[in-house]
Parts: structure tokens; C-alpha cells; sequence
């Protein structure tokens, strides 16, 4: 990829460097890079493509297979004022064989059909977390684990793994990459292919991310239940909406993993069209994108006049604001089993490659 050199107006739909920089280690180049070759963070199947078969030129991706271009899905529209349920889509069921490595412990394999769910609340019957994964690890007598589930923090807490405390995890899906992140182990999707890590950390992170959960949930119980997010912005080229105080519905467009009931990332973007704060909204089911597969998710691909296509398209952050971007809050959960419990902030913003 040629270097280009910075812009300042990200009005521009080919503008190669329309991202949002953050203070992360992680370079725009592995962001994209990565981004495309995951497929869980562009909306766009053809810059999916594309920059997957650049990537697969270089050198150290010489023994990979080429890309073949699926057909494009039918977007499925929802215009201002209106919300009619996409037709039914349901994600495969974890079955395949896994793997969890605890740093410093061992690497223990898993059945995912073998596996329940600690949170029947937020999952259906046969889905499941990245927690309830190690949490079968203890059953199975793997590892000596001790837990607790704490209500001011709505999440299952790891107390001890083999008589050490003080861990957290990291994850990515298929074609992904190992991302910092600020979010409920025990309300992360698991779905086959799926890469976990569990590790040592730091004593005051942990503690920032509990902070930031007890917050939530502090936030939500004021609010009576209702979710509402302080800030919700919008960039695209030629816009930048910003709105406050915005009440997310649930909308159950994924019943087939999630209780109804249960908001999510996309549900945000939903009420504001429902609203009419935003004039149309577009969504494409993939069950795959370029080598990441299983996608199995709703992907966004217009919002009001911006539309994906060629090397742009849209990606998403949300939860707290001290863990913007990569520090925490920028992960590639699909938004539409990303689960909100009452973030601090939602951002949608534009990237082209």
C-alpha cells in the first residue's frame, strides 16, 4: 500500500486517510490491513475483496489461498420513520472443536456444542460467551477457577485461575487478530474459529475496566432500565451528525443468538432511522467475507446518503470513553450481537483504504 499524504478534509470518499486516530500502537496500516482481511470491520464486500487479494501479493502471505468473490447479498433498506424486521437470518451454532490458551498455564481444547451458558439472559440455547468457555474448562476440572457474577457490575468476575488473581482476555474472530479490549467476557459471542486468550493484567486496567462497568450499570439504573447514550456521532463524507442523549430500543434483528430484549450496537442506528433522525439505513447479511468465515452478521452499508462501496465503508466503536478505540472500546464484534448495557459513547465513522 502506497504511503499517502495526510489530509485534513475527510470529506473526500477516496481519501486514504479518513481514520480515526487514536493513540494506540496499532499503525493505520495493520488497522486496514487487518480490518479487510478479518472482514469484521468494513462494510463493503468488494473493498473486503479486493484488499485481501493486495494482501495476499505480499510475501508473507504468499502460501495463502486467492480470494474468490462471493455475489453480493440484497441490502435490506429501512427508510426514516419506519422499521421492518429483516428477513430471518440465523448464524450457525458453535459445534466445532476450540481452544483456549491461559497464559503461563496451558492451552486446554474444548467441544463448543459441550459448552452452556452462564448467561441464558443474554443468550439463546446453544450460544454462548468466551467466558462460559473457560468457565467449562473449570467444570471439566481443567483448571482450578473461581468466579463470582457481580450485580453492580452485570458480568461474571474471574477471582482466581489456579490460585492467582488479577486476569483478563483478549480474542478475535476468523481472520482477525489479537485487540485490546473493555468489554463483558461473559456478553462476547463466541462462534466457531474463534482465537481466545486469557492473561495476567495489570492491577489498575482491571480495575479502570470494572470502574467503567459499575458506571454503566450506575447509568442505566438511573435512567429507570432505559438505555441511553450521552453521545452518539455519525461521520460520513460530507456529514458529521452528533446526538445527544439518544435512546437505543432493542429491536431483536438477532433473536436467533440473543434474548429478546437484549440492545445492541445496531439497535442505535435503528431508532435514530426509526426516529427519523437519519433518512435511511441499509444492512447486508454475510455469512462470509473474503477468508473470515464464519461472518454470520448484519453488516451496515448506507446511512443516509453514504453508501460503501470500492475501499470505504463504514466501522463502529462504543462503551467507555476511557477506552476509546483500540485502547478498548474499537473491537470487531459484529454491531449486531455487540450487546450495550448503557455505554458512554457510540461512534460510527467512515475509512476508505
Amino acid at each position: 500500500m502506497a504511503n499517502k499524504p495526510r489530509c485534513t478534509d475527510c470529506k473526500d470518499p477516496k481519501c486514504g486517510e479518513c481514520v480515526k486516530i487514536t493513540g494506540s500502537r496499532t499503525s493505520r496500516r495493520q488497522f486496514l490491513k487487518g480490518a479487510i482481511c478479518s472482514g469484521l470491520a468494513l462494510s463493503s464486500v468488494g473493498a473486503l475483496v479486493s484488499g485481501c487479494a493486495s494482501a495476499a501479493s505480499e510475501p508473507e502471505d504468499e502460501t495463502q489461498a486467492p480470494i474468490e468473490a462471493a455475489p453480493k447479498p440484497t441490502p435490506i433498506a429501512i427508510e426514516e420513520g419506519s422499521w421492518t424486521p429483516p428477513a430471518s437470518h440465523a448464524g450457525s451454532l458453535p459445534t466445532g472443536t476450540g481452544s483456549v490458551e491461559i497464559k503461563g498455564i496451558g492451552t486446554f481444547s474444548f467441544e463448543a456444542d459441550q459448552v452452556k451458558t452462564f448467561r441464558p439472559d443474554i443468550f439463546q440455547p446453544g450460544h454462548l460467551s468466551l467466558f462460559d468457555v473457560v468457565a467449562h474448562l473449570g467444570e471439566r476440572g481443567d483448571i482450578a477457577l473461581e468466579t463470582h457474577f457481580d450485580k453492580e457490575l452485570d458480568t461474571h468476575v474471574i477471582d482466581a485461575i489456579n490460585g492467582e488473581s488479577g486476569w483478563w482476555y483478549q480474542a478475535h474472530y476468523s481472520a482477525g487478530w489479537w485487540e485490546n479490549n473493555a468489554f463483558r467476557m461473559d456478553m462476547y459471542p463466541y462462534k466457531d474459529e474463534t482465537q481466545v486468550q486469557v492473561h495476567s493484567e495489570h492491577e489498575d486496567r482491571l480495575a479502570s475496566i470494572y470502574r467503567t462497568f459499575e458506571e454503566e450499570v450506575a447509568r442505566l439504573e438511573e435512567h429507570g432500565g432505559q438505555i441511553i447514550i450521552p453521545e452518539l456521532g455519525i461521520r460520513a463524507p460530507g456529514s458529521n451528525h452528533v446526538f445527544q442523549d439518544m435512546v437505543v430500543r432493542p429491536h431483536n434483528v438477532r433473536s436467533d443468538v440473543l434474548q429478546p430484549g437484549v440492545a445492541t450496537a445496531l439497535d442505535a442506528l435503528i431508532s435514530l432511522t426509526e426516529e427519523g433522525q437519519l433518512s435511511s439505513l441499509e444492512l447486508t447479511w454475510y455469512e462470509r467475507i473474503a477468508r473470515a468465515d464464519p461472518v454470520d452478521s448484519y453488516w451496515v452499508e448506507r446511512v443516509d446518503e453514504a453508501q460503501a462501496s470500492g475501499g470505504c465503508g463504514f466501522v463502529y466503536e462504543t462503551g467507555p470513553r476511557a477506552f476509546s478505540g483500540f485502547s478498548g472500546s474499537h473491537i470487531h464484534i459484529p454491531s449486531d450481537v455487540r450487546v450495550t448495557v448503557s455505554p458512554e459513547y457510540a461512534l460510527w465513522f467512515w475509512i476508505c483504504l
